[in-house]
């Protein structure tokens, strides 16, 4: 079988070993500080339980929170399954200046966009990312139903920035429907870095087999390669990643990845341009795997993206915040 990888910089590494359904799921605490043990641990997720049985949650520590491609025919991308219209900005003034995150600067980066597909020699124009050049960016994956990755990055991250705002953060998008295609994946590094964020977070959909399902997040490696430089923001990355992992399956009640990152939901890379180039903290977050059918009806419902948007700002609300 063959996996594919729709990143916004490259088609992806080759799957790692699936879980085994016999034993219980590996903490992530083994592979992070031991302060940070708690964030991943939950309970039953192994055993008899059923495929899409939703895991039990061991209590995540108290913190700050609030409560693609485009289709063969070349035709515009989709509007939201269960929506009657496309998500749209609607950006707001913080609602709470005085909240727990007055003052702090958020990037989210949106993966893709809705019309990439419209421009697919501006999108593969090479960009240099320290350590080798990419593409300026792709299209995305998409759900067999044909909603595109690129229309629910936009969506997920609308909701994001909403319930950073309710707690006084100062929230920037790469890209809101404002620009013809992209950006390119070294101007979302550059973007974060500009405004010099105190977190970025860039969201993603997977494409991978039928039968994987999860999500993950990637933490960027240690690189120091041309002009790429991960070095100092590899610690503070693996502390918003991990807070991030935690709260997100808190929220969803969706397993971590069974095909990357062992079942930990974490997965290090060096060949990402967004990550390569980024001096300041950041990471992906691949909220499923739209190329399966049972997480793409996760993706495709508006009540389950709020639930990820929860997850990931209270993530990021507890790295912040601690």
């Amino acid at each position: 079988m063959s996996y594919s990888y729709d990143d916004p910089d490259d088609p992806g590494p080759q799957p790692r070993r699936p879980l085994r359904r016999g034993g219980g799921l590996v903490a992530v605490a083994a592979l992070v500080p031991t302060a940070l043990a708690g964030w991943l641990l939950w309970q039953a997720m192994g055993g008899g339980a059923e495929e899409d049985e939703p895991p039990k949650v061991l209590p995540l520590p108290s913190q700050s929170t609030s409560a693609g491609k485009a289709s063969p025919s070349g035709e515009a991308p989709s509007k939201t399954p269960d929506d009657p219209k496309p998500s749209k900005s609607t950006k707001k003034p913080a609602a709470d200046p005085k909240g727990p995150l007055s003052g702090k600067v958020i990037v989210i980066d949106p993966g893709h966009n809705p019309s990439n597909f419209r421009h697919p020699q501006d999108i593969a124009r090479l960009v240099d990312i320290g350590t080798n050049k990419k593409e300026c960016d792709t299209t995305g994956t998409s759900t067999n139903s044909g909603y595109t990755e690129a229309e629910f990055t936009l969506d997920v991250s609308h909701r994001i920035r909403e319930l950073l705002e309710d707690q006084g953060a100062t929230v920037k998008l790469t890209q809101d429907r404002n620009r013809a295609f992209g950006p390119c994946v070294d101007e979302r590094a550059e973007i974060g870095n500009e405004a010099k964020a105190d977190a970025v977070v860039s969201v993603h959909a997977d494409g991978s087999g039928a039968g994987n399902r999860g999500f993950h997040v990637i933490l960027p490696a240690a690189v120091d390669s041309g002009s790429a430089d991960t070095r100092a923001i590899v610690g503070p990355s693996r502390d918003l990643g991990v807070r991030i992992a935690g709260r997100f399956v808190s929220a969803t009640g969706m397993r971590p990845s069974n095909y990357i990152g062992e079942g930990t939901g974490l997965d290090v890379r060096r060949d990402l341009g967004g990550l390569n180039l980024s001096k300041v903290p950041k990471v992906f977050v691949e909220c499923g795997n739209m190329r399966d059918a049972k997480d793409a009806a996760l993706l495709g419902s508006s009540s389950w993206r709020q639930k990820a948007a929860k997850g990931i700002t209270d993530g990021i609300s507890g790295f912040l915040t601690s």
